[in-house]
């Protein structure tokens, strides 16, 4: 044990030599002071992942960053899933979520870990206990799998003096994840296993600056491949702001989903994906022509486009004249079922909720999020406390554990952040690096249409990126049968990469 202070016998030498006493100020910090060794725990476990029986050991605690110095700065919590005996050069998947500001829970527990989390889809998840059972959709079978919580996500945070906020930026996030990754590969000798990257939401605009400052500042990882699941990299097409015609052209599209979903669509086609592109063509064409005409619309083509709109969207002519053709995305969750009292989710448009009364321009809240909230910290926490035994008096943070975020990419501008271009340059320096795409047709927090766009710009090498497209929302995997052909996607993109 540890006392702060000082001894009687080391008082009464202070007190009789006061030159050794300062002296003894000036020594290096207290032993009070001084940082823990890393928190971990490993356990074996067994498992059938993709069919595969096989034996693998779990390995859960901190890994910490230091300064040029040597000096920790920070403990990155994660979690690391290994196969026993494995096969020369076995590919390992880096992943994390988003936020910015949350943990790595959603994609351990909901769709890629051993263990996943169990809850009804596109509905309450209730109250506990909740069912959490082994995951056969786990990708343990094709690679290792390391999962990320950054610093004030999960049980990651800073050490010593260090302030949090330091890691607290695009840039500066991205350079942690790196140094992590750089860390974990010198520990477990896999530098020349491929490597696969990839996260969710906020967590692909982290995989494309990780990626970034992996080929860039450090210019010794080469990755195989890049997966990112409801995608969003260039910011400034979704900003809600007067003028930007750009995000009424991203959001059609999904209006237009969420409309078929409901039934609001008059002559509803059979197949959304069919649906989908109609809205594409429309929404590129003469729905963003018409926009930035502005107030030089001409009557006429602004009528046919107001009853295109309304087609596609399942709102009323009334309505859309009223918002100046341009909806925006709050209103449309309330807006679409009005008439039946119910709004709709922004993460899946296809939970529903009950707001206070019906005459609001927003919902009271997401349906969609306070659908699934409760659900995976009580998870995370019950199996990793639990069954892998790790012991920590701290929180779990499963989002919303980070302050104010630095968007600048470094470039001494402070504007909307777009990583997109800097995805582009890795890729076209790494000839063998690929990008896998995966988007829900119901998702509102990283529109489909809006991550097309942005990566169908000059510099891309467009062959190198695929597209998969799920009947659910931003969490595609809370739907059984889009976690199992998520898992498979992904694992058949895994295998063609080696």
């Amino acid at each position: 044990m540890i006392v702060r202070g000082i001894s009687l016998a080391a008082l009464a030498l202070a007190l009789a030599l006061p030159a050794l006493a300062q002296t003894a100020d000036k020594s290096p910090e207290k032993a009070s002071d001084a940082i823990p060794a890393p928190n971990r725990v490993t356990a074996k476990r067994a498992g059938t992942f993709g069919g595969i029986k096989m034996n693998y050991t779990a390995i859960v605690g901190e890994t910490y960053l230091k300064d040029k110095d040597g000096k920790p700065t920070a403990a990155i919590f994660s979690t690391t899933y290994l196969k026993d005996a494995p096969e020369p050069n076995r590919p390992v998947f880096f992943l994390f979520n988003g936020g910015p500001g949350s943990g790595s829970l959603w994609l351990h527990m909901g769709a890629f870990g051993p263990k996943r989390v169990n809850i009804p889809d596109a509905k309450d998840d209730g109250a506990p206990p909740y069912d959490i059972s082994d995951n056969p959709e786990s990708l343990l079978d094709v690679a290792d799998l390391v999962f990320i919580d950054p610093v004030g996500t999960g049980w990651s945070h800073a050490l010593g003096k260090t302030d949090p906020k330091e890691f607290w930026g695009v840039k500066s996030d991205a350079e942690s994840v790196a140094q992590f990754v750089r860390l974990w590969l010198n520990e477990h000798n896999r530098w020349n296993a491929p490597k696969f990257l990839g996260g969710e939401s906020y967590g692909t605009t982290r995989s494309a600056a990780v990626a970034h400052e992996l080929n860039r500042q450090y210019n010794d990882v080469a990755l195989n491949g890049v997966i990112l699941i409801s995608t969003i990299l260039d910011f400034g097409l979704e900003a809600e702001d007067e003028g930007n015609e750009m995000q009424y052209m991203g959001l059609l599209p999904s209006y237009a989903t969420a409309a078929w979903y409901h039934g609001k669509v008059t002559n509803k086609p059979a197949n959304v994906a069919d649906w989908a592109a109609e809205a594409r063509a429309f929404a590129g064409g003469p729905y963003i022509t018409a926009l930035i005409k502005g107030n030089s619309l001409p009557a006429d083509e602004r009528a046919a486009i107001r009853k295109q709109l309304a087609r596609f969207t399942g709102l009323s002519e009334t309505y859309l004249e009223q918002a100046n053709l341009r909806v925006t995305p709050g209103r449309f969750y309330k807006e679409l079922l009005r008439d039946r009292g119910l709004s709709i989710g922004r993460l899946d448009a296809r939970y529903t909720g009950k707001d206070y009364d019906n005459a609001g321009e927003t919902p009271d809240n997401d349906p969609s999020f306070y659908g699934i909230d409760a659900s995976y910290p009580a998870a995370v926490n019950a199996y990793l406390r639990g069954d892998l035994g790790y012991k920590t008096d701290l929180s779990y943070v499963s989002i919303g554990g980070v302050g104010r975020w630095d968007w600048r990419l470094g470039n001494g501008r402070d504007s909307y952040i777009n990583v997109a271009p800097g995805l582009a340059r890795t890729l076209r320096e790494n000839s063998h690096l690929k990008v896998w795409v995966g988007q829900g047709w119901y998702d509102f927090a990283t529109p489909f249409h809006m991550a097309e766009y942005s990566m169908n710009r000059p510099g891309w090498p467009t062959d190198r990126v695929e597209y998969h497209y799920y009947d659910a929302g931003h969490m595609m995997y809370v739907r059984a049968a889009d976690r199992l052909k998520l898992s498979n996607d992904i694992r058949d993109f895994i295998r063609r990469q080696r």
